[in-house]
């Protein structure tokens, strides 16, 4: 594959997670304490195994705005004593995906696990070859979510195309790992804590565990990510409950004062985590890393909330192997995430914050025709002022309002600003249109040309179009979640 630098992993979908907090923030440690340890940042840089996003991300992620990572786990076989797990010639398929989102303030984050058995459609792949030359692997419909890696040839930007299509969410990167991972990185953290429910011994993933708590590294640590038949259901979905238990023991590990405070260990961590993982070319140095790393260390553990893709099983299957994208649910889960929705309760200040928003919408209403408003373009397409006033006018019944020309600066947000006295108004123009609260901006009465009070509507980037409502939510919708700063017992 093109960008290759050093050894080429692609490893398994747990370690993955790792270098997010570790491969960036500790890169960082390690080039602020080593001054002029050039060759070794070298040497890490080195390590690091890039392939090509094929135009498939969105060219890398951004300070300032929310961050999705896509992290996929492949099966493949490849490292040392990893062939005694069978299917030794596995083409390394989507074993297991998490498409992790971090909200643009970066108080928050979603982990969201996408089932390798989920029938899906996998779009056609443009695709650069290692000669330079580019051929596009043909997409498939109605197969499994796992065939959109290794399949056919795909590479890691087929598995991208395929979150996007299915999501509507298009990654910033993209991070590939392999058993190897798993077993490598938790040695390098010295352990993760994790605990059973109840005495585990599965003969398919080698897992021998007593219940409890139990400390686990290497290849009890590999064991227990692969794991499915002898928790939940037996299924793939039972094993991502594992899975994502998994990922918040590494991450509370990471995040804790013991790993932060061992110059060793962290030497350890980077090391290992910049030989586990194979990257999109937009993430392909030390550098870039460490940048991705400082803004995922700003997170707190309470706020990373892991849930599932929700889903049902395949109606059209007599004997259940496969799921579909449960109707309705699904899509309110990708939207929150596009959306920037918070699945956690991020402090008590956000909470009261959001409170005082809700209560906007809440009170008497005035009439269409007593609501006063003038238009502003703030960066919606041009015309969309003049067409929303026709709407207003035409459809809606708000006779008194005018187009106010363009505003004096772009925003990304629509806003309606208005002053106490016009509350009534304001409720029912945000009504009319599907404002949320947070549109709403209480503030000095302005006037119009004619010398009369009126609210102002500011048309931002997100307008909808003409006569199309707000529906973004502001709530996150109801699904099985956990936080990483929690332990949860499989069972």
């Amino acid at each position: 594959m093109p960008g290759r630098r050093g050894r080429r992993p692609v490893k398994k979908g747990k370690a993955k997670k790792v270098l997010l907090w570790t491969g960036g923030t500790m890169a960082f440690v390690l080039v602020a304490a080593a001054g002029g340890a050039y060759l070794y940042i070298k040497h890490l840089n080195d390590n690091i195994t890039s392939v090509s996003d094929d135009g498939a991300s969105t060219g890398g992620f951004s300070k300032g705005k929310a961050i999705n990572i896509l992290l996929i786990g492949t099966d493949k076989r490849t490292g040392k004593g990893n062939t005694k797990y069978g299917d030794k010639d596995s083409v390394g398929h989507a074993d297991t995906t998490i498409l992790l989102h971090v909200s643009k303030d970066r108080s928050n984050a979603t982990a969201l696990s996408i089932p390798r058995d989920l029938i899906t459609n996998i779009p056609d792949c443009p695709t650069k070859l290692a000669d330079g030359t580019e051929k596009v692997i043909a997409g498939t419909d109605n197969v499994r979510f796992n065939t959109s890696l290794g399949q056919d040839d795909r590479t890691p930007s087929c598995t991208a195309r395929t979150v996007t299509e299915l999501t509507g969410i298009t990654p910033d990167n993209f991070m590939v790992a392999d058993f190897n991972a798993v077993k490598t990185l938790t040695t390098a953290v010295g352990g993760v804590d994790v605990c059973l429910g109840k005495d585990i011994n599965d003969p398919d993933s080698h897992l021998n565990l007593k219940k409890g708590t139990r400390h686990i590294q290497g290849e009890t640590a590999l064991a227990f990510v692969r794991t499915r038949h002898a928790v939940g259901f037996g299924g793939d979905l039972s094993r991502i409950t594992l899975q994502q238990q998994f990922l918040s023991a590494l991450m509370r590990k990471l995040k804790s004062n013991d790993t932060l405070t061992d110059p060793s260990k962290m030497i350890k961590i980077a090391e290992a985590g910049t030989k586990a993982l194979t990257v999109d070319s937009n993430l392909d140095s030390i550098g870039k890393l460490k940048d991705l790393g400082l803004e995922l260390g700003k997170l707190n553990p309470k706020n990373l909330a892991f849930t599932t893709v929700p889903v049902i099983d395949n109606p059209a299957e007599k004997v259940k192997a496969t799921v579909v994208l449960k109707p309705g649910a699904a899509q309110q889960v990708f939207d929150a995430i596009k959306n920037d929705v918070s699945f956690t309760a991020v402090k008590a200040q956000k909470k009261k914050e959001a409170a005082a928003v809700a209560a906007r919408l809440k009170g008497s209403k005035s009439a269409a025709s007593e609501v006063r408003v003038r238009i502003l373009n703030g960066g919606a397409d041009a015309g969309s002022a003049q067409a929303e006033l026709s709407y207003l006018q035409n459809t809606a019944g708000v006779l008194k309002s005018e187009n106010a020309g363009n505003a004096e600066a772009s925003q990304a947000k629509t806003t309606l600003e208005y002053s106490p006295d016009q509350a009534d108004q304001a409720r029912r123009l945000a009504d009319i249109l599907g404002l949320s609260g947070s549109a709403m901006k209480p503030g000095k009465s302005v006037t119009n040309d004619q010398g009369l009070p009126t609210m102002t509507l500011t048309l931002g980037k997100d307008f909808p179009g003409a006569g199309e409502k707000f529906t973004a939510s502001s709530k996150a919708p109801d699904v099985d979640k956990t936080t990483a700063d929690k332990v949860e017992c499989a069972k």
